[in-house]
């Protein structure tokens, strides 16, 4: 007797990130205003009064043409771990989303955990963003007050795990946040009988 090998469905963690990047970039970019018009400010204009010179017209004008997609297409929010600096090109800010530690859940092996990692790299001589603020400190707080504690696809809320300080030289540092999630049932791709 012969077993029927046709495959129904697929499940698997991997297949959400794709869902969950759209919804956190939206959640950080587009949906949370005024507060993501701030994060945008912090990646887009690197000068000293990014917060506090809301009436600048030409900070309106960059702003206002900096969609979501311009930001990944500028890469100001990038979803490879590449990061290129070529000489003549203007300061950024940027934010790598990346996703870790795929993991089978303790307690109910249907569902996986996985790691979520912002990290956030911004050229040291712009820190400094006046009244004892720090750029990339403001932008990770940003990120945090957005997400900690949001519904992703899966199961559960994203939980903050850890920040650290992440140091490639001495022009660009920042922090690295890292986010706990958990996924399941949205992580499969139906059979074409579904």
């Amino acid at each position: 007797m012969k077993k029927n090998l046709a495959v129904t469905n697929i499940q698997s963690s991997f297949l959400s990130c794709e869902k969950d990047t759209e919804r956190i970039l939206k959640k950080l970019f587009v949906e949370s205003k005024p507060y993501s018009d701030d994060l945008k400010r912090l990646l887009v204009i690197n000068t000293k009064d990014c917060l506090d010179n809301k009436e600048d017209e030409q900070y309106k004008k960059r702003l206002t043409e900096m969609t979501l997609g311009k930001m990944i297409e500028q890469g100001y929010v990038k979803l490879k771990p590449k990061l290129r600096l070529p000489e003549h090109e203007e300061i950024k800010s940027y934010i790598i989303v990346s996703y870790d530690n795929f993991t089978p859940n303790r307690t109910n092996p249907e569902f996986r955990d996985c790691t979520i990692n912002f990290d956030v790299l911004c050229h040291t001589d712009y820190w400094d963003i006046g009244n004892y603020r720090v750029r990339p400190l403001k932008i990770c707080g940003y990120i945090d007050g957005l997400l900690n504690n949001t519904k992703l696809t899966g199961i559960g809320e994203l939980q903050l795990a850890r920040c650290n300080e992440l140091l490639l030289d001495e022009d660009l540092s920042g922090y690295s946040l890292t986010y706990k999630a958990i996924h399941g049932s949205d992580d499969k791709i139906p059979s074409e009988e579904e």
